[in-house]
């Protein structure tokens, strides 16, 4: 999605990291002082909370936009940027829009269902986890493994979720150009249901069974995946 654009690359900031959103801010100062911007725009996470406050105070005009995956009301990164009024708020959520957080477009708004004919033969899996540190996710590779879909042809990206016991590839990250190619091949694509993940197969045209990452098990900070994958499903698209 950035191919060809001027980026900078930070640290790794994990959720609700407040260590690594400080250890940020050193460097965006720098950046923010030195070069010139005409916005800063950010959907989060806990970067944002460091990014967007200090690029209001350089006076770049910074706004936060919620994560469409924020169906029911803000993140914790969008209930502390909301008490910072040089930062303008935008939700993609109808549901819980005011005059604080304005209304904008969905990035799900574009996208349709369609049918594609695939070869008549056995399915080609891949099963794709994300790559948020610091969170397992075993219960979609037990599920995946029950159906007795997964063979010497599956291609799993597993990130922190190191496992010995599959067939096929298995990977903890992929390029860029091997993830896409594998994603558009595939005829099966489980992947769980984050956002970042979710667009990424959408471009592709591909229609994901989305997992769900349950904070009761440890899989992620919160619930918030429940949330995309049931406007997913009711809008179709996954």
């Amino acid at each position: 999605m950035l191919e060809g654009r001027r980026c900078v690359m930070l640290p790794y900031v994990g959720p609700r990291d407040l260590k690594g959103t400080l250890a940020a801010a050193a460097p965006l100062m720098r950046i923010f002082h030195t070069e010139r911007f005409d916005a800063a725009i950010s959907t989060g996470a806990a970067i944002a909370t460091a990014a967007l406050p200090l690029a209001a105070s350089a006076g770049i005009p910074a706004t936060y936009i919620e994560s469409v995956a924020r169906v029911d009301g803000p993140s914790m990164t969008g209930r502390l940027l909301q008490n910072v009024p040089s930062v303008h708020l935008r939700t993609q959520a109808p549901g819980w829009a005011n005059t604080r957080w304005k209304l904008c477009d969905s990035v799900l708004s574009t996208y349709r269902s369609a049918t594609r004919v695939r070869p008549a033969r056995r399915h080609r899996l891949f099963v794709t986890l994300g790559t948020i540190r610091g969170y397992r996710f075993d219960s979609v590779v037990d599920a995946v493994l029950a159906t007795g879909l997964a063979d010497e042809h599956t291609v799993w990206q597993l990130g922190e979720t190191t496992r010995e016991d599959l067939p096929g590839a298995v990977h903890d990250y992929l390029a860029p150009e091997d993830f896409t190619r594998i994603a558009a091949s595939a005829d099966v694509v489980v992947s769980h249901a984050g956002v970042g993940s979710l667009l990424e197969m959408l471009a592709l045209g591909v229609h994901p069974v989305l997992a769900i990452r349950n904070a009761a098990r440890g899989e992620h900070v919160d619930d918030h995946q429940d949330q995309i994958a049931a406007l997913v499903n009711s809008l179709g698209i996954a």
